[in-house]
């Protein structure tokens, strides 16, 4: 393992405005050997990126519809005479368990070794 300083998007280096603009700091695999001050590339897939976020920011928003649904449904079992309630409810539950569900990801995303940054050859 290596800890990487890596500067952002080069739309970032030139705009400035934001504090989204500074370098990085990004633990990245190591199996090229770099030593400390040389600078490196680094890759990171691409299916590991659209991966993680789906699940941050879709998967939310797909469980509060389908918690929504869900909780009509019940509401219609149950011949519920304002059926909102039901939907907010559920609405609720199923973005809680995704949320839930994200902090179990995370927490996996850290230790897996094919969601990491991988430096791939020493530049100079």
């Amino acid at each position: 393992m290596a800890k990487v300083k890596a500067s952002r998007h080069s739309d970032c280096e030139n705009c400035g405005n934001c504090p989204g603009s500074s370098a990085i700091v990004v633990e990245a695999l190591n199996p090229v050997g770099a030593q400390r001050g040389q600078r490196v590339a680094i890759e990171i897939k691409e299916v590991n990126m659209l991966k993680a976020a789906f699940i941050v920011y879709m998967l939310p928003l797909i469980a509060a519809v389908a918690g929504a649904f869900a909780g009509n449904y019940i509401a219609n079992l149950q011949h519920a005479v304002d059926p909102l309630w039901y939907q907010l409810g559920g609405g609720f539950v199923a973005f809680g368990l995704s949320i839930i569900y994200i902090k179990f990801f995370d927490r996996n995303a850290r230790t897996d070794d094919k969601m990491k940054p991988v430096i791939v050859r020493i530049l100079s």
